[in-house]
């Protein structure tokens, strides 16, 4: 990347549970615009590293940076007023299975924002569109399907029109044909918003056609063993594991856990 200011750095960073070290100072750097995808094996660490990005967890050490801001050291205001530049897509979905799908987007809209009702909703309307769900306000998240809950996930994500998206396994368990129209979506986004966008994910589709730089996390080492352009490092890279990695034949093969 060619940016000067990176939107978000992580310095150093250190977490453990207990006594296991999960992450062992790693740093990187996110810049405005871009798409990176977290990889790596089975309990390398990628959902607790993104989960530090969010703010969600705090580290034993080291500093994440969100465009400019210290999110491990500010005060609770500098903290909020960060987190509303943040949206969050969990592998799950998330959605309360007790609201429907509107009153899921409308949540942080509400939380954040004095608007009256109509005009949540109205906003809530156009979140919906644009993840190719109109109609589908009043449906409960039972009585829709897998891919459409990962759309609806990412409207709540989006409903504050944020900087920065993150994305906790966007298509796992969905059919290909459902995985690639979810990728479409999260580029289009990127495209047309300039959002900057944090995936973590073992798809191989998704890693090739949407990624320009990955990072790739280890087990052993603790931290980053790759970082770059995933097509180059498919057949170029050093370290066996990164080339076995991006060439596995099966690109819906699972690797779960983090």
């Amino acid at each position: 990347m060619t940016q000067d200011a990176p939107l978000i750095s992580i310095r150093d960073l250190v977490v453990k549970y207990g006594d296991n070290l999960i992450l062992d100072h790693v740093s990187f750097n996110v810049y405005k615009g871009e798409i990176l995808f977290i990889l790596g094996g089975s309990g390398c660490g990628k959902t607790t590293l993104i989960r530090h990005m969010m703010g969600l967890d705090t580290p034993d050490s080291g500093r994440i940076i969100i465009d400019k801001v210290d999110i491990t050291a500010c005060d609770d205001q500098a903290f909020q007023h960060t987190q509303r530049k943040i949206g969050i897509l969990f592998q799950s979905s998330a959605l309360f299975g007790s609201m429907s799908v509107a009153e899921n987007v409308a949540l942080p809209i509400a939380e954040y924002v004095d608007l009256p009702k109509t005009t949540i909703m109205d906003l809530v309307r156009m979140k919906l569109c644009r993840v190719d769900l109109s109609g589908f306000e009043n449906y409960f998240p039972h009585e829709i399907s897998g891919g459409m809950k990962k759309r609806a996930g990412l409207a709540r994500a989006l409903a504050l029109n944020p900087q920065i998206l993150f994305l906790d396994e966007p298509t796992a368990g969905l059919d290909p044909v459902t995985a690639a129209e979810i990728d479409e979506l999260i580029s289009d986004i990127n495209r047309n918003n300039n959002t900057t966008i944090v995936i973590v994910t073992h798809e191989l589709d998704s890693i090739f056609s949407l990624a320009k730089r990955i990072i790739m996390l280890d087990k052993e080492k603790k931290g980053i063993i790759a970082e770059g352009d995933p097509v180059f490092l498919k057949g170029h890279s050093d370290n066996p594991f990164v080339r076995t990695f991006l060439n596995r034949r099966s690109s819906r093969e699972s690797l779960t856990g983090s």
